[in-house]
């Protein structure tokens, strides 16, 4: 899924879909002018819709190159080019100076490739004191035998974690006030009918667009790169629709404006909340489906090796 994804001559948005980066400017409070950066912004989709819906000025990190000149080109067909800019970077060492946005999204694979406390601690370090940061996270929803969690990782080519252990590189990075919200499938008051975090592949893409991400999978990988590829998305998708072995959790919190705030955190794990009902739309949200994912993994099988799962080698 993830693979096709970043294939699709649509930018799509990533798990959870419009309602949860709805929801993610609500909590950050983003408003006209706010300075927001996604980490791992894929083709900028998230990105544009907080330009777009929010007013914020974007800036986004992939490692990617081609990605992002991706997402550049887009910015300047939809004409957002000066309001938004996107550089090649890795998430561990971001190219901006200390304390200069407001709002820090970790985007679902922002830390495929590297520790996710350097990931999650440089997030903060760009973060404007009381300024959020914001991850869009994978975990594990059962304790897994650590031989299949490392086979699952694998597999994933990201790095979930456990809800407690993302609760505690926050805090261990002077993250405050952390607000938790199980977006998996669950129906809340916020959302009353459940709309499906990791919805099948042939939910996601018309005819047309099937055939250009198997003919660009093709080009690349040949016959054999496009069996793996969907491998690949059937197993993801077993693993997350019908195993739910992961789930998909927004945590949010304010980075810390003084030492005295640090003492303030909870040493107990709280639990997840539901989230706060959000403010109506401001106009009718573009169309995205779910999943933009990151991280380059090799396949497991001789004559698969270099093919990625998340992120990988695309061409526009």
């Amino acid at each position: 899924m993830l693979d096709m994804v970043r294939l699709s001559p649509r930018p799509l948005f990533p798990p959870g879909g419009v309602d949860l980066y709805r929801q993610i400017a609500l909590l950050t409070g983003l408003t006209e002018g706010s300075e927001v950066l996604t980490v791992g912004s894929g083709t900028g989709a998230t990105l544009e819709y907080f330009v777009r819906e929010d007013g914020a000025h974007g800036s986004g990190v992939d490692a990617d190159g081609r990605v992002v000149e991706a997402a550049e080109a887009r910015a300047r067909a939809e004409g957002l080019a000066a309001r938004i800019q996107f550089q090649k970077a890795s998430p561990e060492s971001l190219p901006y100076r200390d304390e200069i946005f407001d709002v820090v999204v970790g985007e679902l694979g922002f830390a495929a490739h590297c520790e996710p406390i350097d990931a999650v601690r440089e997030m903060v370090r760009v973060t404007k004191p009381g300024g959020h940061a914001v991850l869009v996270r994978l975990v594990w929803k059962a304790p897994v035998e650590p031989a299949r969690q490392a086979a699952l990782t694998h597999r994933l080519g990201a790095r979930p974690l456990m809800l407690v252990e993302w609760k505690r590189i926050l805090r261990d990075v002077g993250v405050v006030d952390v607000h938790i919200e199980d977006w998996s499938d669950s129906e809340t008051s916020f959302r009353p009918r459940v709309d499906k975090p990791f919805p099948d592949f042939s939910e996601v893409f018309t005819t047309w667009e099937k055939l250009v991400i198997l003919r660009r999978a093709w080009s690349r990988w040949g016959w054999r790169g496009i069996r793996w590829i969907m491998e690949r998305e059937w197993e993801v998708h077993r693993l997350l629709s019908h195993e739910r072995i992961l789930g998909l959790v927004l945590l949010t919190g304010r980075k810390a404006t003084a030492a005295a705030e640090l003492e303030e955190i909870e040493a107990e794990e709280g639990e997840v909340t539901e989230p706060v009902p959000a403010a109506a739309p401001k106009s009718a949200p573009p169309e995205a489906p779910a999943v933009a994912g990151e991280g380059k993994q090799a396949g497991p099988d001789e004559g698969t090796s270099g093919l990625p799962l998340f992120r990988g080698n695309d061409d526009d």
